[in-house]
Parts: structure tokens; C-alpha cells; sequence
């Protein structure tokens, strides 16, 4: 292939539907940026899930190329930032919905929405960590600002399997709190445990709407990456200050609650936004994750896929079917 070709996932809209295939295009096509990228990997998120499948209208122009998330080496840029050879990662800034993403071997973005490699991780393994864990460890980062320490007790964690779920698992385990991880997967209670947890709660004791405003008193915090019921059913049940962190709708986005908890028991609900975060918080939380997230645990839960394997895939992590994290090899295309 020469170097002005790249292979890339594509989606085209044809009769209303969407369906996505590997392409081999002119770096022509790649929108404007200041810094063109060699990707080496990318991975795959609920939210690239739902852009693959065509689900909530994220993506607006077709066609179109998705990922939310890459990394790789900088090959041309006009920022005095980088230069070509810095390794790079980039997440969030509607990269792979608005604006083309890192499902391709190339990328053209905006020097600001890219972070230097953080000594200490690969490439790899940043996309092990992606959006996902990004998003986790800015809910721990959240919960740390609110005052919530190990010694008040239990955090919970809800979609304790899925890709935000272990990883903020294993980095309040490596912080000293105890983990109560939720999952509604029987299968999976031993590799939360292997993570961290110390308890695992059935999704189903909080997958029921509140019978009363209050609840017994449970958790000092919690990371929550389901919403819906569970959200509301957590909010009753944190302890007097606690916090939640809200990062995810897998359960849904309606949130059927009362102002009891917030005025009776002052808790709070923190909302986790990863994609506009200031780039100063981006550096502060990929730091924290080489120093928080234990790699040899990072690794156990982390499996890789080709860009040909994504189409399929996108059922199964909207499914919760997907366990831990999953690299994707922007090179693996047959």
C-alpha cells in the first residue's frame, strides 16, 4: 500500500441503515487537522457500539469513519506541540462521530484534542485503557475531590464487567477501598474478584425501582456506569455525604428518583463527562492511571480484535456481552 493509501472502516448510510465495511482511501480524504497520525490501535466502546449500529443519530454525515478513541505515532504536523515521531493518544472531542475517527491506519485532528504518550504506557496498552478507563478513572478522581476515602466504607461499582467497570475496579482496589462490584453475569464474579472487589452484588437487587426514597444506608460512594433504575436505587442507598459518579446509560436514561436523599442525607450526584474535559484534567487522570491501574491486571482483562472483527463485535458490546477491554489492531483488515 503506498503511504498516501490507508485502509479504514467506513459506514454509508443506504435506505435509512447503516452498514459499515474496510476501504482503502486517499489521505486526501482525511478532514482538516493540524497533525496526521499513524495509527496503531484503536478499541472499542459502548458508544462506538451504538455509531456502528447507527443507534441515536451521533453521526449525522455519511460516509463516514468511526472510533472514538486511537493512538499511535504523529507522521506530518504543523504544531510546534509534536513532531512526527511523538507517540499519541487521543479520546473524546466527538472524534468518531462529528469528526473522523480512529477505526483507519490514519487520522487528521486538531493538535488540542491529543495527549502525549504518558511515560510509562504503550500504545497498546493506552487503548486497553481508551475511553473506558479514561472515563473510570475520572469518576475516582471525582469521588477523591468529594472527600470519599477508603476508611467510609464500601464504593460500588455498577457494570462492574463491562469496560469502565474493571477498570475502576481495579484502580479503587489498587487505592485501598473496598469494592463492591455489581454485575448481572454469574460467569464473571470470580474475575471481579481477581480485579479487586471484595463483594459482588447481583444487578437484579438494583435493577428494581426504590420501594421508598431512602434506603438503608450502604455505600460511601459509588461509580456508576448503568443509569436508569440502578442509578436511583443507589442514590437512595448511599451513606449520609456520599457521592455517586454517573458515567454510562446502559440501563437507560430516564432517572426516576426523589430530592430526598440530596436534602436528607446531602448526597450528590457527579456527573463524569469525558469527551469535552479540559485537556489539563486529561493529562492529570492518564497520569494517575499509569500510577493507579495495576498493567499486569490492566492486561488480564484486555482481548484484541481485528477492524474487520467490529461489525460483529458492535452487537455484542451493546449486548453486554463484552468483557473488560478490547484492543483493536487497525492493521488486522483481512
Amino acid at each position: 500500500m503506498s503511504s498516501d493509501q490507508f485502509s479504514a472502516l467506513v459506514l454509508e448510510e443506504q435506505d435509512g441503515k447503516v452498514k459499515a465495511g474496510i476501504q482503502r482511501l486517499s489521505t486526501e480524504r482525511l478532514p482538516p487537522g493540524d497533525v496526521t497520525v499513524a495509527i496503531q490501535a484503536s478499541t472499542l466502546n459502548y458508544k462506538d457500539g451504538m455509531i456502528l449500529k447507527g443507534i441515536g443519530r451521533l453521526v449525522r454525515s455519511y460516509p463516514h469513519v468511526p472510533g472514538i478513541d486511537f493512538a499511535g505515532v504523529v507522521e506530518a504536523s504543523d504544531s510546534p506541540d509534536y513532531q512526527p515521531g511523538d507517540q499519541v493518544l487521543l479520546t473524546g472531542w466527538r472524534v468518531g462521530e462529528m469528526h473522523w475517527g480512529g477505526y483507519a491506519q490514519k487520522a487528521r485532528v486538531k493538535a488540542d484534542w491529543l495527549v502525549k504518550l504518558p511515560t510509562g504506557l504503550t500504545l497498546d496498552r493506552a487503548m486497553a485503557i481508551g475511553t473506558a478507563g479514561f472515563t473510570a478513572m475520572l469518576a475516582v478522581m471525582a469521588l477523591e475531590a468529594h472527600g470519599v476515602r477508603p476508611a467510609d466504607g464500601e464504593v460500588l461499582v455498577t457494570g462492574a464487567a463491562g469496560g469502565v467497570g474493571s477498570v475502576a475496579v481495579a484502580v479503587l482496589a489498587k487505592l485501598g477501598y473496598q469494592v463492591a462490584a455489581s454485575t448481572g453475569r454469574g460467569s464473571e464474579h470470580d474475575y471481579l474478584r481477581s480485579l479487586g472487589a471484595t463483594t459482588i452484588i447481583e444487578r437484579s437487587e438494583l435493577a428494581a425501582a426504590p420501594s421508598r426514597p431512602l434506603l438503608a444506608e450502604r455505600w460511601s460512594g459509588a461509580i456508576d456506569a448503568v443509569g436508569g433504575t440502578t442509578l436511583a436505587t443507589v442514590l437512595a442507598s448511599l451513606k449520609y455525604r456520599g457521592a455517586v459518579a454517573a458515567c454510562g446509560l446502559a440501563g437507560g436514561s430516564d432517572l426516576g428518583t426523589t430530592v430526598l436523599p440530596f436534602l436528607l442525607r446531602g448526597v450528590n450526584l457527579l456527573g463524569i463527562d469525558s469527551v469535552m474535559c479540559p485537556k489539563p484534567q486529561r493529562v492529570e487522570a492518564w497520569s494517575r492511571l499509569v500510577a493507579d491501574l495495576p498493567m499486569g491486571k490492566l492486561d488480564t482483562l484486555t482481548s484484541r480484535a481485528g477492524l474487520k472483527d467490529l461489525p460483529g463485535l458492535a452487537e455484542r458490546i451493546l449486548a453486554g456481552q463484552v468483557r473488560g477491554r478490547l484492543v483493536i489492531d487497525v492493521n488486522d483488515v483481512e
